[in-house]
């Protein structure tokens, strides 16, 4: 992507591996993290349908936001995916009803209280996604830094297990991808998943919803996560790829 002067940066956070790889990659660049924003649906934590956001570990924002020694900010989610075409292009009418809407009052608000100019998000192959954050980074005069795009997945997720990243798969999506994964680290995961790969064509980075992540460690981490308490939910118990995901029920931040 397009190298950019040092600036200050909020970072859009799931709790999932891209969105922090991401702010490490920006931080790498000279920019400066200074808050992270995350938008949760009704019920916090649970799995919830939608085209851009990771739902399941949302409970755990707060937790990581002390964990980067940042300041967060939340919204409830709002909208639903509503102007589905490619291009962020529906009537106004559909757009007030959109997902996407829900983004843009979070980063608006995120303005009146800090002072940055970037926008980092964990988009990797969605273009969907990619351009639904530059438009609403353009109409709010801030800068997409998306530093993931484009990689090729296995050696991005190699490289993320390599540079100290600790995310375990939160959620299980796909044929080959059980309950006995939920709770396992992406370094223990990592052999299965580049075999799923090989085999049925898995998307390495969970892009195609194979899977989603919740990071409980990494460098820029002050301090970790140590869960407690968790247990497995299921959403759909689908013949080929069953829906299973980990709720977070209890956890410690441990001083590193």
């Amino acid at each position: 992507m397009t190298d950019f002067a040092p600036m200050k940066f909020i970072a859009l956070v799931s709790g999932g591996k891209d969105s922090i790889f991401n702010i490490h990659k920006c931080v790498a660049q000279g920019h400066t993290l200074v808050a992270i924003a995350n938008l949760y649906p009704a019920e916090i934590g649970m799995e919830k349908d939608s085209y851009m956001y990771q739902s399941v570990g949302t409970n755990m924002i707060d937790a990581i936001g002390e964990c980067l020694g940042v300041p967060v900010i939340r919204k409830q989610l709002k909208g639903k995916p509503v102007v589905l075409d490619l291009e962020y292009t529906g009537t106004n009418e559909e757009k007030s009803q959109d997902e996407v809407e829900d983004l843009y009052e979070i980063l608006k608000e995120a303005k009146e209280k800090w002072d940055f100019k970037g926008v980092s998000s964990g988009a990797i192959a969605s273009t969907y996604q990619k351009l639904r954050v530059e438009d609403v980074c353009k109409r709010l005069g801030l800068v997409s830094l998306a530093y993931l795009w484009g990689r090729d997945q296995q050696e991005l997720l190699k490289e993320m297990v390599d540079q100290g990243m600790n995310s375990i798969l939160i959620k299980v999506a796909s044929f080959g991808l059980g309950k006995d994964h939920l709770g396992l680290s992406l370094r223990d995961n990592y052999d299965k998943i580049v075999a799923l790969n090989a085999k049925f064509h898995l998307n390495v980075c969970g892009e195609g919803g194979e899977y989603e992540s919740l990071t409980l460690d990494s460098p820029l981490y002050k301090k970790r996560i140590i869960i407690k308490e968790s247990e497995v939910h299921v959403h759909s118990e689908d013949e080929y790829a069953p829906v299973y995901y980990l709720f977070i029920k209890s956890y410690e931040l441990q001083d590193k």
